[in-house]
């Protein structure tokens, strides 16, 4: 099969940059660096499209590979004719495929065979013809004591059992069905009798039904869990009668006759005994697999916002991990994110050592010149917060929460007790807590990212491919910002592009024997970088103040040849293009352009040159939640509050406003005009003001409003009606009064 052509076509790109991207594939390139450096060959695609190529030849391989496998069955039975093969290498699908393939497919005892061994085929043959005949005294031919027939109605059972399997195997009326089970097909789900009790976070679901085509990816996965946990019963089906109409007019060619009537009974049990049940597991899996689709790339996309957001810099950071009987874990960083100092205080309840931990803060700051303090925002936060804002601390320093979800993970993993053998695993967690300030995605890419909390159902999904998505999403992400090599873990050099987890152990091995790269050139030293991973890796590994200034920017040393001959036209240092714009100005593009190099990749050239090095990531912005509101006691409909997106799903986005419990922002209050998707409107981590619409305390639950007139009516103070009934998602550990929210839709 062409797959250049049927891709370009897929893909609305040309047959030309599906064939280059293929072949730089093949050839161990990565997609950052096809994307990146690879322009004038795929004709400037980026990363999503160099994915969606890579995804789809490895789809269409192995399509191939079980067309070859069903080929060679088939042939092996002596089946093959030229129509089979033809139609066999014209399927488009595996579900195609498969419907061809059933007749031929080998089988387990069935109602069928057993019909066959009795010798009931040729009966079966002849009543499907449809022709009249005198059904009667046909299957009295058959009648058989010794092979299990004895009667009239036992052949002809046996020939309808016959006949349905045929009916069965029929691809056209396999396909035709499908498609009736996905457009007009229900889902409907009711509670098990005498679970009510136990399944009351399905409570929405107990009689519960909707389209098919148009259930939500989060309602499907909450359903079929509901299903897996043994608490609800699901079915995915059309309306009986018409499927049944259905089948009858593809298979039903004669008039009225005895034939006909066998055949439809045959049909009406192909169907229940069948049909219904093998279309509706393809149906099932189908709509699970675009659940799955769309809840990884919800996690996907907020994964990216939050491994790129804006980092706080090289400051010298205290860090506290909050707690009320245990103590608060306190340690002090330095700019590179290196353990100073660590203690634990006790600021609150039981102990309420305020004075000691107070005085405690106030030195510790002193000494390490501390230049911002960080706050995990879990159990006793905000209460942290306000003990350090209250001890007085110059106002340069910024106390800052941080959402310190996954910082549990990390500090009892394999790279936390490497780096900190002898720690609690309370004061590890601090220190991550403070290093997620300073760098996010340095501090994130230590963690699983389904340990990150801003997924959806992400134990529901398909794990291999929600672990491919979420890869994808890091790698794409610590090559865009780029790493300084000489401090960075292994865990981010791991994600480089090209290198791998054994080549950054490589580097940090050599690093620490030989001391600082110098040089981008010396990485060759390093164990088992050979050419291909250099020429991968080097454009996304910064150097600072290396001797040659292109080590710390994002241009390839492959082109370093071509800005020195810039520079050597206009009689100046490379030095002098990267500090001067009047310079870089008078470069003429067009005078550099070869068979290997284009205009866009010299563009890119001249913008790196302005600004080596560039963090893509946004500045930071100091964030303080209101004071005062430390509780959902606290909290008042109507009241305007800051906040802060920690997940956005396919329903609407969470904002932590500062009460230990997370606010839904439904899609219909995220803007005052129509979206479909949260992510038009609002990022992860992003700040925002919303209003506080309803407050449940027994259930945990907030409604909030980005709207700017929320209520519709500024008179009026008090949220309105549900606008429909909609089934709340299930709960999933920390994700569940989250979730649980969904319930309370509200109109625009």
């Amino acid at each position: 099969m062409n797959y250049e052509i049927k891709i370009s076509s897929e893909l609305g790109i040309t047959a030309q940059q599906v064939r280059a991207t293929s072949a730089l594939l093949e050839e161990g390139a990565t997609v950052p660096f096809i994307s990146r450096y690879r322009k004038e060959a795929t004709g400037s695609l980026d990363e999503v499209q160099v994915a969606a190529i890579r995804d789809r030849l490895e789809q269409l391989k192995e399509l191939d590979k079980r067309r070859e496998a069903i080929l060679k069955s088939i042939e092996e039975q002596g089946k093959l004719t030229p129509e089979l093969k033809k139609a066999i290498d014209q399927a488009e699908t595996m579900a195609r495929l498969e419907d061809i393939y059933l007749p031929y497919k080998p089988k387990r005892k069935t109602k069928a065979s057993v019909a066959k061994e009795k010798g009931l085929e040729p009966l079966a043959t002849r009543i499907f013809a449809q022709h009249p005949v005198d059904i009667q005294s046909e299957a009295s031919k058959y009648l058989d004591a010794e092979k299990e027939v004895p009667t009239v109605e036992d052949a002809l059972q046996g020939a309808r059992d016959i006949i349905a399997e045929w009916i069965s195997e029929n691809a056209v009326v396999r396909g035709n069905l499908r498609n009736l089970f996905l457009k007009e097909g229900v889902f409907a789900t009711r509670v098990i009798a005498g679970k009510e009790a136990e399944a009351a976070k399905y409570k929405d679901y107990f009689d519960w039904s909707e389209p098919i085509k148009s259930a939500p990816s989060h309602r499907v996965l909450a359903m079929r869990r509901g299903e897996k946990e043994g608490f609800l019963l699901l079915d995915a089906l059309p309306e009986e009668g018409a499927a049944v109409a259905l089948v009858e007019r593809e298979i039903v060619t004669g008039g009225r006759n005895a034939s006909v009537e066998q055949v439809k009974i045959a049909i009406k049990d192909s169907y229940k005994r069948l049909l219904k049940p093998s279309i509706e597991t393809e149906v099932r899996l189908q709509t699970k697999k675009k659940a799955d689709e769309e809840a990884i790339r919800v996690f996907a996309e907020n994964l990216r916002q939050l491994l790129l957001g804006a980092p706080l810099g090289e400051k010298v950071v205290m860090a506290i991990d909050p707690g009320f009987r245990t103590g608060c874990k306190l340690v002090c960083l330095g700019a590179q994110g290196q353990l100073l100092h660590y203690e634990t205080i006790y600021p609150h309840e039981p102990q309420r050592q305020t004075s000691a931990a107070g005085a405690t803060v106030k030195a510790l700051v002193d000494k390490f010149s501390v230049q911002a303090i960080a706050v995990g925002n879990g159990t006793a936060g905000r209460e942290t917060e306000a003990f350090v804002k209250n001890l007085g601390i110059q106002k340069s320093i910024p106390v800052l929460l941080v959402n310190e979800s996954g910082a549990s993970i990390y500090s009892a993993s394999e790279v936390a007790r490497n780096e900190f053998p002898d720690l609690d695993l309370t004061v590890r967690g601090a220190v991550s807590i403070g290093r997620r300030l300073m760098d996010p995605l340095a501090e994130l890419v230590k963690i699983d990212p389904k340990s990150i909390g801003v997924g959806q159902y992400q134990h529901d999904v398909d794990q291999q491919a929600l672990k491919n998505s979420l890869d994808d999403t890091v790698i794409s992400a610590v090559n865009k910002v780029g790493v300084e090599v000489n401090t960075a873990s292994k865990e981010l050099l791991t994600y480089v592009s090209g290198l791998g987890s054994q080549l950054a152990q490589n580097i940090i091995a050599f690093r620490q024997e030989f001391g600082p790269f110098k040089s981008r050139a010396q990485l060759k030293k390093v164990p088992r970088l050979g050419d291909k991973a250099f020429e991968q890796a080097a454009g996304f590994l910064r150097i600072r103040d290396a001797k040659h200034p292109l080590d710390q920017s994002a241009v390839h040393p492959e082109r370093y040849e071509l800005v020195e001959q810039m520079a050597k036209d206009l009689k100046a240092s490379v030095q002098d293009l990267m500090s001067s714009e009047e310079l870089r100005a008078k470069i003429m593009l067009q005078n550099y352009v070869s068979e290997t190099v284009g205009i866009p990749t010299l563009q890119d050239i001249v913008e790196e040159l302005a600004k080596p090095g560039r963090d893509p990531r946004a500045g930071f912005e100091v964030f303080e939640f209101q004071e005062g509101v430390n509780s959902m006691a606290d909290l008042k409909v109507g009241m305007k509050l800051p906040g802060i997106i920690t997940n956005i799903t396919a329903f609407g986005a969470f904002v932590d406003i500062g009460v230990h419990q997370d606010g839904l922002i439904h899609l219909s209050h995220l803007a005052d005009r129509f979206i479909k998707d949260a992510n038009e409107v609002v990022k992860v981590a992003q700040q925002v003001e919303v209003t506080v619409l309803e407050v449940d305390i027994a259930r945990k639950r907030i409604a909030l409003s980005r709207k700017a007139d929320p209520f519709g009516s500024q008179a009026v103070k008090k949220p309105v009606k549900p606008e429909v009934k909609v089934a709340a998602p299930a709960p999933e550990g920390s994700m569940a009064d989250k979730l649980a929210q969904l319930k309370g839709h509200f109109k625009k």
